[in-house]
């Protein structure tokens, strides 16, 4: 997999020394400044230790099945043009180098919902799905929405309104209130086109 991050530091110096640091017990593979500027740190055949504890889909230990990518940013704002271009250049090499499909790409709040909200309400993931880098659900017809949302690849033990958070923070990041008929429409097109099993998790 891929595992998209933003930093919540003050800028791209302060993030890669923390990511440098021994103590601090992070890294990344890489590490992209708002200019487009792109430090690796990690090589990609080796484990980072950017996920911490999560699932998506059968993979638990997903340090070990992943490549991190950290993207300079509050949190707060919107990820600004160069860095996105640069998101998208690397990403096709890396899908490309180790065989990894568009719907394994996924959020630091995908997998581990109940701590983190990375890359945020912010982060362009429709766009990123149109280069053909992630994936974006056309609506159909609703289905369940829990069983659709664990099959797309959330954690099964996830509360009910924890995972409906974690959904709408990367599909519908402005929606409010409770459940509807478009989460449910959603979340059944992206298990009917991409459901987990596809992908099976790699030794």
């Amino acid at each position: 997999m891929v595992v998209l991050h933003y930093t919540a530091m003050p800028d791209a110096g302060a993030a890669l020394a923390r990511l440098c640091d021994p103590g601090a017990e992070v890294s990344a593979h890489y590490l992209i400044d708002r200019d487009g500027t792109v430090a690796q740190m990690v090589p990609e055949e080796l484990r980072a230790w950017h996920a911490g504890a999560g699932r998506w889909g059968r993979v638990t230990d997903v340090n070990s099945h992943s490549i991190g990518v950290e993207l300079q940013n509050s949190g707060a704002e919107p990820f600004a043009q160069p860095q996105m271009a640069a998101l998208m250049r690397l990403l096709d090499g890396i899908l490309a180098r180790h065989d990894i499909a568009p719907e394994r790409v996924i959020g630091h709040s995908d997998m581990a919902p109940a701590r983190k909200r990375d890359p945020g309400p912010f982060f362009d993931w429709r766009g990123l799905a149109g280069a053909g880098l992630s994936v974006w659900p056309e609506p159909g017809a609703p289905g369940d929405f829990r069983t659709d949302a664990l099959h797309f690849g959330y954690d099964p033990d996830l509360p009910d309104d924890l995972l409906l958070a974690a959904f709408r923070l990367r599909f519908r990041p402005r929606a409010q209130g409770q459940r509807d008929a478009r989460d449910a429409a959603m979340a059944a097109a992206l298990a009917l086109r991409w459901p987990v099993d596809r992908t099976p998790a790699r030794p």
